[in-house]
């Protein structure tokens, strides 16, 4: 069986998830292919969906003009996996502030049943790197990236907690839906890129 994974190219950090993606298949010695996500009938072609890090508010806005935003809501309810990082994790989420201007009103998926501060970490030159202990991903550390990172101010039930920092939750799952605060495209550790694709085997 080959395992579909598309990653929504609007914006962002889209090839970085695509390698991450073909290196985690590799490494994990199943078949797949990833593809670029674009347009409603994009996602009715893919079995997983990965959303990259980048503005949020952009890449929501763009993806609701075609349609896409709202197939991908569909299928999201329907029980595609999703894995969203950053920018991809404020997009699943129920609702959004910002730290500066507060509440926010841009497009949401809202399938992740959390709260996300965005910016919470700070702009850009606050940016940071920082060892993580995930469970889920075994003992050893996770190396993170955190670039204007949002932060989960808050969780609902059904969804576990996998990673925190001192500044709070960083890191979600619910069912075969993860969010992340960092971006593991980035880290060159494709853990958590390998430990979505067996969700998606367990989702089929």
């Amino acid at each position: 069986m080959v395992r579909r994974i598309g990653v929504l190219g609007v914006q962002g950090d889209v090839e970085e998830h695509i390698s991450a993606a073909k290196k985690a298949i590799e490494e994990e010695r199943i078949d797949g292919e990833v593809k670029v996500v674009k347009t409603p009938q994009d996602v009715d072609a893919i079995d997983a969906i990965m959303l990259p890090g980048g503005e949020s508010t952009a890449i929501g806005s763009l993806s609701a003009l075609n349609g896409t935003l709202g197939r991908l809501t569909s299928r999201l309810k329907a029980g595609l996996p999703a894995l969203g990082t950053c920018a991809g994790l404020i997009l699943l989420a129920r609702r959004t502030t910002d730290r500066v201007v507060g509440t926010t009103n841009q497009p949401l998926l809202g399938v992740l049943d959390v709260e996300v501060n965005r910016n919470a970490f700070g702009r850009q030159r606050e940016s940071f790197e920082t060892e993580l202990a995930i469970p889920k991903l075994g003992d050893k550390p996770y190396h993170a990236v955190f670039i204007r990172a949002p932060v989960i101010t808050s969780v609902g039930n059904g969804v576990e907690v996998l990673a925190k920092t001192d500044e709070g939750i960083v890191a979600v799952q619910q069912g075969n839906i993860i969010g992340t605060s960092f971006h593991p495209e980035l880290s060159g550790d494709s853990r958590l890129h390998r430990y979505f694709l067996r969700l998606i085997d367990s989702a089929q």
